[in-house]
């Protein structure tokens, strides 16, 4: 059994690597913190730790350093979330509270959390495939040119150009508007793609080619919608930490661009009781970064969709801060969406 000494080791030896990348020895333990006990009963300290696999030393005669095991526990339970400065949470309401829509407000945050945590970060859309169509516009731009624009009622904002074969008049535009918002306004999105196909037999052989350029475009922007995504800022960071990585960071950039394996990752991550997830080094072997932790929060949109936002970084990060900014930035992100 590890003591509660042992583990305020650990705890520090933690600390002190996340901040030096420096092996921790039981000299440093002493002179930086007051265990008001010697470097050598901190030394059976460290011996517990090593025993339990929680700590190990990279170079023989080196201090010690946290393993995937060891960063686990202090992630469970011995981090002190530090929570951000009252510059950090009114950067956040500025930077975020400004705004326009969906994409913008997602855009914002990824860069913001990549700021706030010198991490990649990464934020999912609203779960889209549940997501219902709320509005449909045309706006005639040319005679043969419209705009067509896609509204979710996660608030995300589709817009196209459709190119039609004949002109288009107000009265024949508003009529398709009228038509189409009432065929599949308030249909999920596999429901509004079925409803879009029947569509230009409604109407005239005159207008059914027109309409039918009109239907195949609102059938691409629905279909947009139900794709997951993912936005990533900040993947310069992983390169900023290279020494962190045994041997090239280019597989774990590589890893960073298939979104497809971040979105898997994300779906498999299981939250603790307060939203949080957290996966670390040899838990993500199997999407090919087995040297990285993932931190991630869920967060819900206007719509009720949930999605998750977080930081993926190497496994010598700043938890506790890392941990304390991803939840900060989700509740203000619901917060905001729900306000939408």
């Amino acid at each position: 059994m590890v003591s509660e000494r042992s583990l305020e080791v650990l705890r520090v030896i933690v600390h002190d690597y996340v901040a030096s990348r420096e092996p921790v020895g039981s000299k440093s333990i002493v002179d930086r913190h007051s265990f008001g006990v010697s470097a050598a009963t901190i030394r059976n300290d460290m011996a517990l730790l090593e025993e339990e696999e929680l700590i190990v030393a990279p170079h023989t005669s080196s201090g010690r350093i946290p393993t995937d095991k060891g960063y686990r526990l202090f992630v469970d339970h011995l981090a002190d979330l530090k929570p951000l400065s009252g510059a950090q949470r009114q950067a956040i309401e500025t930077f975020l509270g400004s705004s326009v829509d969906l994409d913008d407000v997602l855009a914002r945050t990824v860069r913001l959390l990549s700021q706030l945590t010198q991490q990649v970060a990464m934020v999912q859309y609203p779960s889209l495939s549940q997501a219902r169509v709320r509005h449909v516009e045309l706006v005639a731009l040319a005679p043969t040119r419209l705009l067509s624009v896609v509204i979710t009622d996660t608030g995300h904002v589709e817009q196209r150009i459709v190119e039609v074969p004949l002109d288009t008049d107000e009265t024949f535009l508003a009529d398709v508007r009228a038509r189409v918002n009432s065929a599949i306004a308030g249909l999920g999105l596999d429901e509004a793609a079925g409803a879009l196909a029947i569509f230009p037999a409604q109407f005239a052989p005159g207008r059914a080619s027109a309409v039918a350029m009109i239907t195949t475009v609102l059938a691409e922007q629905v279909a947009a919608n139900r794709q997951e995504k993912l936005l990533i800022a900040g993947a310069a960071n992983l390169v900023r930490t290279e020494g962190d990585f045994a041997g090239s960071v280019l597989p774990v950039l590589e890893a960073v661009e298939e979104q497809v394996v971040l979105l898997r990752l994300f779906s498999e991550m299981q939250a603790d009781q307060f939203g949080m997830s957290v996966s670390i080094g040899r838990e993500n072997a199997s999407f090919g970064l087995a040297e990285t932790s993932v931190l991630a929060s869920g967060y819900s949109s206007a719509g009720g969709a949930v999605a998750r936002l977080g930081v993926l970084g190497p496994t010598r990060m700043d938890y506790s801060t890392n941990i304390a900014a991803v939840r900060a930035v989700a509740r203000y992100l619901s917060k905001s969406l729900g306000e939408a």
